[in-house]
Parts: structure tokens; C-alpha cells; sequence
């Protein structure tokens, strides 16, 4: 089952991105992992609104067995994914992503040949607490 939310790129936005994703959790049967995916969806989205150029950005939850994925896509093709390393003190920013998910990265999105966006994606596995 997969999920879907288009919004504003704006800063209320990562509200909105948490009570979006803790719904879908609910209506899937998996409130153990909301506490997790709160915090990190609420990371990517304000990733996007601080560095992406974009006017919207979308959410997309995907409900597999033992496993939820979150995405959080932007179609600014300026601004680029990438890694950098984190100060050993930070504890904001997708770092608290990677350190609360089972996995993450980041990904290009593609419409048949064009790119067309990228997304950051993180996933949270049923039975497993990660903490930061």
C-alpha cells in the first residue's frame, strides 16, 4: 500500500508531513514505527524547504510486510544531493535520519529517460527501535 502527499514546500509544512505520516502508520497497523518516522520525515522535509528550490515537495509512505518506506521528493534538478560529512556532535539534519532508520539514502527520480527529481528515502522495519 503506498501513500501520497503533495505540499507546499514552506516550513509548515514538515507539520504536516508528520501528521500525514503518522496517519498512514495508523491506518497500516504500524504505530510502533511513528515515533521514528515522525522525526525523520519532519528532517528530509525541512532539508527541502532550507536547500531546494521548489515550490512543492511530495511525501510518499509505502506500507511493505515488516517494513515501511518514506520518501520526501523534490524536483529541484539545481541543487543536487550530496553526502557530506557530519561534525561527530551533530544531531540534526539527516544524520538523525540515518541514525533512526533500519536504511536511507538518496535517489534520483526518473520519468522514463528525463530526471525529473530526487528524493531522500529512509526505511523503518517493524520489531526494530533504533534510537538517537
Amino acid at each position: 500500500m503506498t501513500y501520497r502527499l503533495v505540499a507546499p514546500a514552506v516550513p509548515t509544512s514538515a507539520r504536516l508531513a508528520r501528521e500525514f505520516v503518522s496517519a498512514a502508520l495508523v491506518a497500516a497497523d504500524r504505530r510502533p514505527l511513528i515515533e521514528n518516522a515522525r522525526v525523520c520525515v519532519s528532517d528530509a522535509v525541512t532539508n527541502v524547504v532550507r536547500h531546494a528550490r521548489v515550490p512543492v515537495l511530495a511525501v510518499e509512505v509505502t506500507v511493505g510486510a515488516g517494513h515501511v518506506v518514506v520518501a520526501v521528493r523534490d524536483d529541484d534538478l539545481r541543487r543536487l544531493p550530496w553526502p557530506r560529512r557530519a561534525r561527530a556532535d551533530e544531531e540534526g539534519g539527516l544524520m538523525l535520519v540515518r541514525r533512526l532508520s533500519h536504511a536511507s539514502g538518496d535517489t534520483w527520480v526518473w520519468d522514463g529517460l528525463d530526471l525529473v527529481g530526487k528524493q531522500v528515502w529512509f526505511e523503518l522495519r517493524d520489531g526494530i527501535a533504533l534510537s538517537a
